[in-house]
């Protein structure tokens, strides 16, 4: 929901690979809990395996988008599939909605106090503990609205080895991409700090088309749905 600004590549470069928070069935308490590694699994569909889908990009925008407002060139496309919409981005991070101790005005001079999509009790989303993907504005671009998507749209994040499954949260500003939660970039290892985090670049966003959950605070039904839609997406249903 914020006009973001350029990532600070020193905190970025530098930063250490957190460890993977397993997810708990609901995103209604808080955010700390187990850090563990889900066990190798058959039925698990690795990074490698979703990357490899989306080498080719369809482009289903009008233009490109800029990854942040001080960029001097848009150069991200949205790019489709049958079942599916991706972008690669960096990953600025979002703290807007509830106000948490890791989410505030103290800790992010660009908090809002309100998430375009709310929870299913009305309230805005509380993006220190639920994996969100900001997606940008409809415009003349690209309309996610469109594409099959709408807030609880269930996304596929990926960064380095790390697959991590969230929905889709909230909007921002329309000539902008590359944005995901506190919580989303926590649980892929990347440092959450809205003013000093985040990622460069290397970021792989894939919304699955009409995929809506509900509620859409359930970090269970995202990771169990996510994982069954990965799963089709590569071809191992």
């Amino acid at each position: 929901m914020r006009t973001r600004m350029l990532a600070l590549t020193s905190a970025v470069c530098g930063a250490a690979l957190l460890g993977a928070a397993a997810l708990p069935a609901s995103a209604s308490g808080s955010s700390s809990g187990s850090a563990q590694e889900p066990e190798a699994d058959a039925d698990v569909v690795t990074a490698a395996q979703l990357l490899a889908e989306v080498r080719a990009c369809s482009r289903i925008s009008k233009g490109r988008y800029r990854t942040d407002s001080g960029s001097a060139k848009a150069t991200v496309p949205v790019c489709g599939t049958r079942d599916a919409v991706f972008w690669k981005a960096d990953m600025d991070i979002d703290c807007d909605g509830r106000k948490t101790r890791a989410c505030n005005r103290k800790t992010d001079p660009y908090f809002l106090p309100e998430t375009a999509f709310q929870s299913s009790r009305g309230e805005p989303l509380d993006s220190a503990a639920l994996p969100h993907v900001v997606v940008p504005g409809p415009s003349k671009v690209w309309d996610y609205r469109k594409a099959g998507l709408t807030g609880g749209s269930v996304v596929a994040v990926v960064y380095r080895d790390r697959v991590r499954y969230g929905v889709i949260g909230d909007t921002g500003p329309r000539g902008i991409i590359g944005e995901a939660s506190y919580a989303m970039a926590k649980t892929l290892g990347i440092d959450p700090d809205p003013s000093t985090g985040g990622a460069e670049s290397g970021v792989t966003y894939i919304a699955f088309k009409n995929s809506r959950i509900s509620p859409i605070e359930s970090r269970a039904r995202a990771q169990s749905r996510g994982a069954a839609l990965a799963r089709e997406f590569v071809g191992r249903s």
